[in-house]
Parts: C-alpha cells; structure tokens; sequence
C-alpha cells in the first residue's frame, strides 16, 4: 500500500509527488493520458508561458539556462518530463480515476485500468481545466458551420479563407485570435463583459513580477497602482467595443479568479482592424450568429474559448466536497471527514500566476502530510 496517491501528472501532480518522495513517502501516481504533461502537450502552437521561467519553476528543478525567459508549449513540455526523471516519478498512465471512496482511515481510488489500490492521503492535482465548457445558444443546430472548443484549436491552416468568431476574450480567445490575424483569417471575438487587459512586460519588466510586489501592499494600494498602470499602458479601447473594467487586475483576479488579459500583440492587431469586436451572442442562424445589438453576421467556424470545468465532485461520489461557484476546491488540506485528502493546482485566485502558486502549495502539501497534521493552509483558500 502506497502512503500516498497523486490524481495526475501534470506540473500539479509531479511536483506534489516529488515533495512527497523528498520526505520520505512512498507515491504513487495514476494519470490518465499516456504522458507527463498531457494538456500542455495538446495546447495551441504557439502557446508560450506568460510567466518568467524563474518563477515558473517547480521545486527541485530550475529551468535549463539556456531556455527562453518566457518558455514556449514544447519547452514546458520537455521541462516537465526532465522533472519526473530527475525525480525519479513514474506514473501509471492511462489510468483515469473513477472514484475516490473513504476507505477505514484511509481513501480506496478506482481507475478504468483496473486499479483499486488504498492509501492513507490522496493528492488530486487534476486541474482546473479539466472538461471543456461549452455554452448552449438558440438555434445553434440551425446553424451550418462549424463549431469547436477551443480544446480543438492547434494553429490557423485549417482556417485559411474562412470567416472565424472567437466567442470569449480571455488569454486562450486573445492569442487564438492574434494566431488567426496573422495568417490573414477574418476573425472576430465576441466580448460579453469587461476586462481587464495588462500588457505581458512595462517598461521592460515582467508584468507577473510587478503582480507579486504590488500583492504584498496594501489591497487599497497595490490595486490602484495597478489599476493606473492598466489605464496607462492599454488605454480607454471602448471605440472598438472593448469595456474596460471598473475593478483592477489585482482585485479581480483575487475576488473573481478571472485572471487579466496577458497581451502580447492582440490589442495592437483590434486597433489595426485586423481583429473586429462584438458583444455578446443572442442567437445562431443558418449562417452565423445574431449579436446582442441586434446585428446579424456570417461565420464558417465559430471557436468557443469559453474555458473549463474542473469537474472534481464527480469524482467524490460518497464525499461533499466545499466548493465554490466555479467548482474549484475551496481547501488544500482536507477538513474532517475529508482528512488525507489534498488538492493542488485549483487556486486561480493568486498573483504571480499558477505555477508559481502550484510550487507552494506542493510543499505545503507535503509538510502537512509529512507531519500527519493540519497546517495553516488547512484554511479555506479564498
């Protein structure tokens, strides 16, 4: 019997099994693709990290050198698979987890490939994107072309001559547009509420950097730093039919879990016209989508960015889990009747991006499981 069972091997699960394995407790670690990584490794082409690899890192393993400040989809991927040899991890793959049970003093997990295996703790690092979210609209089985997740989205060639929407403007919608407009696609994205837009790097200086410094002030002033920065570096984009909004980045992405609109060219390339703007969907047709403003447009392909539902609870089907509105998980360290239970890599809420985030929390993690009591971080997290 394993002391512990990490739920995933992506950059959540490793490096929780790895704090683990450096104190001592035997792991073992079920996922259900056939590699490390697995969502990093299905992203769109040109993904890149829009954190700096030094705060990036997870813990035991830097960086290589020679990689980029901002590591690129593929980079990531070669970083993780460097961390589960250097670490020593092996998961079981193609295991996807079925139930996770109360079991004596411990937790049974039962995967498709045939393991019901027991152990004390279960760490669940499946992440926040786990199920593709995909709204419903009238008459979009009227509607004759194309509809895709954003999940499905690798790089523009397949678009070529077409009419595409972008339904969501967040930072998948943003670079997925700006990847279309730069091979000449007609692209839109369709805007339902205001946003918060930063630019990647001010003044030369990572912008996650400028998150965590402004973080440790005061919420009064470290949000109305950020809020003039914002309104410096973007500006008013309301012509175009972007509205901005009245919260800072800071306080909405610790309120809301909305993190800002990391640009890297996107608001250039609205300015320029190469990316038009539309409100919200009211309704599909035959042809395309109806807008909220009451104006008809023809698409061949609309394209839903419209995120991801961490879909934990379904896999609790005995165990209440807290939970907030998104269906992330309001604990680290399980509570009471959810004791030995951990979840790494669902707090979207602080600065300085996920990763970083992950990095603390697998340590956390470790410590309290290590010491077989409940630490601070026990608390909720939001």
């Amino acid at each position: 019997m394993s002391a512990a069972i990490v739920i995933g091997a992506g950059p959540a699960g490793l490096a929780s099994a790895a704090c683990l394995s450096r104190r001592g407790i035997d792991v073992r670690i079920v996922e259900q693709a056939a590699d490390v990584g697995s969502a990093w490794r299905s992203h769109y082409d040109r993904l890149h990290l829009h954190t700096v690899k030094s705060h990036s890192a997870l813990p035991g393993l830097a960086f290589p050198a020679e990689a980029p400040k901002y590591p690129s989809r593929l980079e990531v991927v070669a970083y993780l698979e460097a961390y589960a040899r250097h670490h020593r991890l092996a998961p079981e793959f193609g295991q996807r987890v079925i139930e996770v049970l109360p079991a004596g003093e411990g937790w049974r997990v039962l995967t498709t490939g045939g393991i019901d295996a027991h152990a004390p703790a279960v760490v669940v690092a499946t992440g926040a994107n786990r199920v593709p979210r995909m709204p419903s609209f009238q008459g979009r089985e009227a509607f004759r072309g194309r509809v895709i997740h954003s999940r499905d989205y690798h790089n523009p060639q397949p678009f070529a001559g077409q009419r595409v929407l972008v339904v969501g403007m967040g930072n998948t919608g943003a670079e997925i547009a700006l990847d279309l407009a730069g091979q000449g696609t007609a692209v839109t994205v369709s805007v339902r509420s205001p946003l918060n837009i930063v630019r990647r790097d001010i003044f030369g200086r990572p912008t996650q950097l400028t998150s965590i410094m402004l973080d440790r002030l005061p919420p009064r002033i470290g949000d109305a730093i950020a809020k003039f920065s914002r309104n410096l570096t973007i500006g008013d984009l309301g012509r175009w039919g972007i509205v901005t909004s009245d919260q800072s980045p800071l306080r909405q992405l610790r309120l809301e879990g909305r993190t800002p609109v990391i640009d890297i060219g996107t608001v250039a390339a609205i300015r320029r016209g190469e990316i038009l703007v539309r409100p919200g969907i009211e309704r599909f047709d035959a042809d395309g989508v109806v807008f909220t403003d009451g104006r008809a447009e023809r698409f061949d392909t609309v394209l839903m960015a419209t995120g991801f539902e961490p879909a934990v609870q379904a896999m609790f089907p005995a165990t209440r889990l807290p939970l907030d509105a998104g269906g992330l998980p309001l604990e680290t360290i399980g509570r009471d009747e959810r004791e030995g239970l951990a979840f790494v890599g669902f707090d979207i809420r602080q600065a300085g991006g996920l990763l970083r985030t992950i990095a603390t929390q697998a340590e956390t993690v470790a410590q309290a499981l290590a010491s077989r009591r409940t630490v601070a971080a026990s608390r909720p997290l939001h």
